[in-house]
């Protein structure tokens, strides 16, 4: 008998540390999609250099026309303001700004 209470109270032990355990991931996964949604929607906003940086698939420090997507793509011609076929940090910074809401995603 008492055996079996040692082992029901392990066992309970063990549960309340396993379920403690969830929970902390559980919050730590929310944290993570409350930063990456925050992100996405303006609350921690990319600067020009860190999308140049994310962009730049080749390394050279600017934007060609295959490394763009969405409405930089759609824009190139705007945001390249001395027609280089190459889109600069400095650009990048004075490009005019999407108006209305997010694009959609085509997934």
């Amino acid at each position: 008998m008492k055996k079996l209470k040692l082992i029901l109270a392990v066992a309970a032990i063990g549960a309340f540390v396993a379920s403690c355990g969830s929970t902390s991931e559980t919050t730590s996964s929310k944290e993570t999609i409350s930063k990456q949604s925050q992100e996405r929607n303006g609350g921690g906003k990319k600067d020009a250099a860190s999308m140049l940086k994310q962009m730049d698939a080749n390394g050279d420090g600017a934007l060609s026309k295959e490394e763009v997507k969405g409405p930089i793509a759609e824009n190139f011609s705007t945001i390249d303001t001395n027609s280089d076929g190459k889109i600069t940090l400095e650009e990048l910074k004075n490009a005019p700004r999407p108006k209305g809401g997010r694009p959609q995603r085509n997934n």
